[in-house]
């Protein structure tokens, strides 16, 4: 899974919303009241989850009413435990908390964990380039491992190592549950593998933890459902809805080869808008304010790259222009950084979601900020209010607004060369009520100015913007382009959480209940809270908008546990194994409550 991590800087001032002291959530910060806070919103930013939307979905949380009085904020699904299989479930819930189960649970990660399946920018065609060949000994491994999958599903390997299970069902009119997760793994960086306490590819348990590249992100995730469909068969089930097992290869470099063309088979199957609900990695759950709360993520924000490139005529250093081209570049980017994106806070935003559940369900969460967030639900001024104090905390700031980084510079040869072309690459975040069209116009409205100051054509997405050189001879050009044409992305359509539609939400929302009080031996109670959430990255289910509108980012991880998420994309990944039991715990349980379901 991408994730970001944000850096944070104190705000000045006094805030409702106080600013994170650290790059990632649910870190310790000075204040008592910063680090609750922190804890209560920080965890929609796990990394590692969640996010985005379209200008047509309308609003998250239902009609907006003028008083905004006796609404349903945040209302909250009963725990769903499996009937026609309630045996089954049972037997597997106490399964699943045994020392055998646990040792088979480790041996199934950490073996995947010791299969490297790096993916990398600039991997070349599958038949030419041996670097994907690393597939082929994970192929082998889960054959090893996962025998009752591989004699009881149908497999299909889509574009050589996209790998598609499907368990049929007994009834063919239910449209199936997909299940998605992701075979390869960020790169480990070979001057950081001395900084790990167990060798990255090692798997090696501790006890407690798995350690190595991908026993979090996502080998977990895909390990965890194999898990779970080998347990239903061992226990004798056979599904009446369809179960699919949606497995892409090149998640991390944006899932061209492995997802997209997985969907391409599922469209072809199923049909658009032919699969009941997706599952792919995503949000976890932790305490937040006397509450714990889990975060499915239901949407994603765009995503989009401009570079900026400024072409000028070469010579020899000793006789300078008063602008080099990388001159020029530099005040250009400048510019940028001195005009963000503006923060526009919208009800129809997943973020504005979370907070009016925590407003709800928060119990220990500060009056006047309960306050300021619930009358934002029907006032303007507060939801203004509201905006104002996330813009102080850049890690919330940065959910909701259009981002942009400056990751990339380049230009010159040589040092007594004029540097004839510089360049540089803009990473956009795109706002879940903007656009990429609308990203790409500020861009270019922002240096249209400077462009003209420095003598520039100026092409901006293949359209001109100037007239040759403002009408005097040209100094050089300026253009604006997709710095990786195809890869742009839309904000994601909204999963419905509220009325007619909403029926997928309140089955996820029922399991996760189920699944959190059976791991710890709670009955009937509903301890709980499921707000929507969103992430901050972006994940496969970019592909799979057409297949369902019911599309959920959430794993089960325990996030708020101080041993769920581990160091994802860095030194020292690792899982706790209690908390990868309960993924398990998570997937058989969905495919149950999944299959008992007749109005999905």
């Amino acid at each position: 899974m991408e994730t970001s991590l944000f850096d944070s800087k104190q705000a000045t001032g006094p805030s409702l919303l106080p600013s994170s002291q650290a790059p990632v959530p649910l870190l310790k910060t000075r204040s008592t009241f910063a680090r609750k806070l922190l804890v209560s919103l920080g965890i929609i930013i796990y990394g590692a989850y969640i996010w985005r939307c379209t200008h047509a979905n309308g609003l998250n949380l239902g009609q907006l009413k003028q008083d905004g009085e006796g609404e349903a904020r945040c209302a909250q699904s009963d725990v769903l435990i499996p009937e026609k299989n309630g045996d089954l479930w049972r037997s597997l819930s106490v399964t699943f908390g045994t020392e055998d189960f646990k040792k088979r649970a480790v041996d199934w990660l950490g073996g995947a964990v010791r299969v490297p399946t790096e993916s990398y920018d600039d991997l070349g065609h599958l038949d030419e380039d041996p670097r994907w060949d690393a597939f082929g000994p994970f192929h082998d491994y889960l054959l090893d491992v996962f025998p009752r999958v591989h004699e009881t599903l149908k497999l299909t390997k889509v574009n050589t190592y996209g790998l598609l299970y499907v368990w049929e069902g007994s009834d063919s009119l239910l449209k199936p549950l997909v299940l998605a997760a992701h075979q390869d793994v960020v790169p480990v960086n070979p001057t950081t593998v001395d900084q790990w306490t167990h060798p990255p590819y090692s798997g090696y348990f501790d006890g407690e933890r798995i350690w190595g590249r991908g026993s979090s992100d996502d080998k977990s995730g895909l390990i965890g459902a194999l898990s779970g469909v080998e347990s239903l068969i061992e226990g004798g089930f056979k599904p009446t809805r369809t179960v699919v097992l949606a497995f892409g290869f090149d998640e991390e470099v944006s899932g061209r080869q492995g997802a997209q063309k997985l969907v391409e088979v599922l469209l072809d199957r199923y049909g658009k808008n032919g699969v009941a609900l997706v599952v792919d990695e995503g949000g976890g759950f932790g305490e937040n304010y006397g509450s714990v709360v889990a975060v499915p993520g239901i949407g994603e924000k765009g995503y989009t790259d401009t570079r900026v490139e400024v072409n000028t005529p070469g010579g020899h250093s000793s006789v300078p222009p008063k602008h080099t081209s990388i001159g020029i570049l530099a005040a250009l980017l400048v510019e940028y950084e001195a005009h963000p994106f503006k923060l526009e806070l919208s009800r129809r935003d997943p973020f504005y979601s979370t907070l009016q559940c925590v407003a709800e369900h928060g119990k220990d969460l500060p009056e006047s900020l309960r306050k300021t967030i619930k009358r934002s639900w029907s006032s303007n001024k507060a939801l203004l209010t509201l905006e104002k104090e996330i813009s102080k905390n850049p890690v919330y700031k940065a959910l909701v607004e259009t981002t942009q980084a400056i990751d990339i510079v380049q230009g010159g040869v040589k040092a007594n060369a004029l540097p004839e072309q510089a360049w540089a690459l803009i990473n956009h975040r795109v706002s879940v009520i903007s656009s990429v069209g609308e990203t790409q116009a500020h861009d270019a409205k922002i240096i249209e100015g400077l462009a003209e100051k420095f003598n520039l054509t100026f092409n901006a997405f293949g359209t001109k913007l100037s007239k040759e050189a403002f009408g005097a001879p040209s100094s050089g050009s300026l253009t604006l382009s997709d710095a990786h044409p195809g890869t742009a992305l839309e904000p994601a359509p909204i999963t419905p959480t509220l009325g007619k539609e909403a029926t997928p939400y309140k089955l996820l929302s029922g399991t996760i209940k189920a699944t959190y009080n059976s791991h710890r031996d709670l009955t009937g109670a509903n301890e709980i809270v499921v707000s929507p959430g969103m992430m901050s990255g972006n994940t496969d289910t970019r592909y799979y908008w057409d297949l369902s509108k019911h599309i959920f980012r959430y794993s089960h991880i325990n996030a708020g546990s101080g041993t769920g998420l581990g160091n994802v994309h860095t030194v020292d990944e690792s899982l706790g194994i209690n908390e990868f039991v309960e993924m398990i715990r998570f997937f058989a349980t969905l495919i149950l409550n999944a299959d008992e379901a007749t109005d999905l």
